[in-house]
């Protein structure tokens, strides 16, 4: 492998018939590309993903109520269901939830509220939460606290604000301990979060507004209402189990019909989450596929040429048997220009793979809404991916060695 002249030799004969070479490498150059293309793409779907859900909790249910679809109890179809403090208390008696945030909006599901701050204002998501929130939604602060149980009981007239309110509202003037005004009630801003999450979740946290759920209730008569629970499971709960728990036991609450699966809605993150790992999975599986295939065509192409290749050097071969060269130094030539061929283009594909990826997240980091995180293909792949190089070159060559070794001298002489 270290012998210079041999190297040289290799070097001069893939530089004999250029364009045929030039060629052949393409195949194995743009199998790599693809390759980590597919790879960067999926990657990138990934990190999107996450960076949607991050700083959710995984083991997470949101359940929320609907219309009853079947009599029951001598109550009829058609029913609005609607969640109220009572069920709090209920739910809180399921041993399965961890931790239990009961939420409501001001004017309700998609209804924004005008905000104002001295002479400015804007249009907002007002939201009524418990301290609890802070576990099914993890944020930053970049100033100030969320709310906590003092204000629950006492049910101050306090607001944490998202970071797009911040910047409406006051602009560089600190917030905290400023007065602002929901629909002509005040609130005093006590914190300043910072959304975790990317894209259009991390926009809306960025837009929003939360209150003691108890003071939004008596400052705006909202009575007893809940619009929607969020809730975790305690470790070791299974996802299905314990949505099935929570939808019993509001059911039997509000007289619902035990089939009538229509009546309440929910968001399952166990479901969701290993729905999400199994498509990772599975684009990952179809990006090795593709990029396989594609990069076996061009390995292919090599192998053809290589064929091609010693039927022109019959004579060659033949002379180099004649001189006393072994089967084994015959084979040895032939799988070093396979290998070498095929580790040129490819590494040459590496390159541009990276170069390509390192385009794709400079502009997608110009991008922040982007559902598409930075593409993203780490060390290991590369090395995989050169591996499969090495490999692929060495098979390559295994059949026009085989050939070549064969030779009988005295044929190869005869050649024409």
């Amino acid at each position: 492998m270290l012998d210079l002249d041999k190297w040289k030799e290799i070097w001069a004969t893939l530089r004999s018939n250029r364009l045929r070479t030039f060629l052949t490498a393409f195949g194995v150059f743009w199998g790599i590309v693809m390759l980590m293309a597919m790879l960067g793409f999926g990657s990138s779907i990934q990190a999107g993903s996450k960076q949607q859900m991050k700083g959710m909790a995984t083991n997470l249910l949101f359940v929320w109520g609907q219309q009853t679809t079947e009599s029951f109890d001598g109550l009829p179809p058609g029913r609005q269901v609607r969640f109220n403090t009572d069920d709090i208390e209920i739910l809180r008696r399921l041993p399965s939830i961890e931790h239990l945030a009961p939420r409501l909006q001001l004017g309700g599901w998609m209804n924004n509220f005008t905000v104002s701050y001295e002479s400015k204002n804007g249009t907002f998501t007002v939201m009524a939460d418990y301290p609890e929130l802070r576990h099914i939604i993890a944020f930053e602060y970049e100033a100030g606290r969320f709310i906590n149980e003092r204000d629950i009981a006492e049910q101050r007239k306090i607001a944490v604000i998202g970071k797009a309110v911040r910047e409406q509202l006051f602009g560089d003037t600190d917030p905290i301990g400023k007065y602002i005004k929901i629909s002509g009630v005040y609130f005093q801003v006590v914190g300043v979060t910072k959304t975790l999450r990317g894209g259009q979740m991390g926009d809306r946290d960025a837009n929003t507004l939360f209150v003691p759920f108890t003071t939004l209730k008596t400052a705006f008569k909202m009575g007893d209402r809940v619009g929607f629970f969020a809730m975790t499971a305690k470790p070791g709960t299974d996802g299905p189990e314990l949505e099935r728990q929570v939808r019993e036991a509001l059911a039997r609450h509000h007289r619902i019909a035990p089939d009538d699966g229509l009546a309440i809605g929910s968001f399952n993150m166990f479901v969701m989450f290993s729905k999400f790992q199994t498509f990772f999975f599975v684009l990952a599986l179809v990006s090795w596929i593709v990029g396989g295939a594609t990069l076996l065509a061009g390995v292919i192409g090599v192998s053809n040429i290589m064929l091609i290749t010693v039927k022109e050097r019959t004579k060659e071969i033949g002379v180099r048997k004649a001189l006393g060269a072994t089967p084994l130094s015959i084979v040895s030539m032939v799988m070093k220009e396979s290998i070498a061929l095929t580790a040129i283009a490819g590494l040459t594909g590496v390159a541009a793979g990276v170069g390509l990826l390192a385009m794709a997240e400079a502009i997608l980091s110009s991008m922040p809404d982007s559902p598409l995180g930075p593409p993203n293909v780490g060390l290991g792949t590369v090395l995989k991916a050169v591996a499969v190089l090495v490999t692929a070159g060495g098979i390559a060559g295994i059949m026009p060695a085989s050939h070549a070794a064969s030779i009988k001298p005295i044929e190869a002489l005869r050649a024409e």
